[in-house]
């Protein structure tokens, strides 16, 4: 077994890295081999290393194959901004061809299960006429969406899917991430999901403000997810 999935997220904090590094905790613990990438990440810190995102280090920790951080996060951007926007102001221009070599060199390594994080949601721009979305289309790989729970998610997550669906990618399964611990009616907001999203629902995350770090977070929301749909 050999699964490449792209998780893509409803909008930005809706929790892609979390489910992300969660889903690859769950394979470990199943005694899966497993491998991350976060081709393009803005908002980076400065290093002795070089500029270093925590998304990435956090993909990175879940890694069971010896990668170096530059194939996990091969185009890092200081500036907290979109990334086509920081390519902008650096004189670079953010190209998808060059983004899939770089997943692609992390696919070949061959662990059981590969995921490979975008930014922010689905349309968000690389260049003047190439979006993230444009990259999963390139690598073929079915897509995990991440929906952040809270007010507005059905609209978000019924027009990313719209998207997905009509861009040709399969939508391989959903995960619901509680974002906002007061959502009104939560329940029904994911039954109302359930309902119409015609993929299958991987975990329900709850909100997670008590854990004391990034690595509880992780620990504890892989328990509520389930593999069975992905690796099967």
């Amino acid at each position: 077994m050999k699964k490449t999935y792209f998780i893509a997220g409803t909008d930005t904090d809706a929790g892609k890295t979390l489910v992300a590094c969660a889903l690859l905790a769950k394979a470990r613990g199943q005694g899966l081999t497993t491998a991350a990438v976060k081709p393009v990440a803005a908002g980076c810190e400065p290093t002795n290393e070089g500029l270093r995102n925590d998304d990435a280090l956090q993909l990175m920790a879940q890694c069971s194959l010896p990668l170096y951080y530059e194939q996990i996060n091969p185009v890092a951007f200081e500036a907290p901004i979109a990334p086509h926007l920081a390519a902008q102001e650096l004189g670079q221009r953010l190209q998808v061809d060059r983004l899939a070599g770089f997943c692609r060199g992390v696919t070949m390594q061959g662990a059981d299960l590969t995921l490979i994080e975008g930014a922010g949601g689905w349309r968000v721009p690389l260049n003047q006429t190439e979006t993230l979305a444009d990259l999963a289309k390139a690598l073929s790989v079915p897509v995990i969406l991440v929906v952040g729970m809270r007010l507005g998610c059905i609209n978000h997550a019924l027009l990313t899917i719209e998207a997905i669906v009509r861009d040709g990618v399969q939508l391989a399964g959903w995960v619901a991430n509680r974002i906002d611990p007061n959502m009104a009616v939560f329940e029904q907001n994911l039954a109302t999901l359930e309902q119409r999203v015609q993929a299958p629902l991987l975990g329900v995350v709850p909100h997670l403000s008590t854990c004391a770090n990034s690595a509880e977070r992780v620990d504890t929301a892989q328990t509520y997810l389930c593999l069975d749909a992905l690796i099967n």
